[in-house]
């Protein structure tokens, strides 16, 4: 029951994580000024888009894969140091837990900054000033 119990706990945690993971509707901040490829703009900012989350790897498929080693690598620390106390299965669902919800915020985390960094790049290989 208890293995049932984290691996729930595991699920629901990166779940909640992935839903931060998609990049929070980030959008450079493009200056037009004296942009001579100003008026393939729109166009572009689609195609970095696009290009930007293939690059990043999927904000989900990031997170959900940095809660599942996450979780397995909580619940091994977790079952050692429950163990010593004499219950090593209450500190592996524990263990697995904590490890889920830090391993997925984490690439959720590290994904997102792929994602800024990818679109950031493809739009100044474009042609165009961006400002953040």
């Amino acid at each position: 029951m208890l293995r049932k119990c984290s691996t729930v706990i595991v699920a629901v945690a990166a779940l909640g994580v992935t839903g931060c993971a998609e990049y929070g509707g980030y959008t450079p901040t493009v200056d037009t000024y004296n942009d001579p490829n100003a008026q393939h703009l729109t166009g572009d900012m689609q195609d970095c888009k696009a290009l930007a989350k293939q690059a990043s790897g999927g904000g989900v498929k990031s997170t959900a894969t940095g809660a599942a080693v996450g979780g397995l690598v909580g619940a091994a620390a977790g079952a050692a140091m429950g163990a010593v106390v004499g219950s090593p299965g209450t500190g592996a669902a524990l263990g697995a837990a904590a490890g889920g919800i830090g391993g997925g915020a984490y690439k959720g985390v590290s994904s997102d900054e792929d994602y800024k960094n990818a679109y950031r790049t493809c739009m100044r290989k474009r042609g165009h000033n961006v400002i953040d």
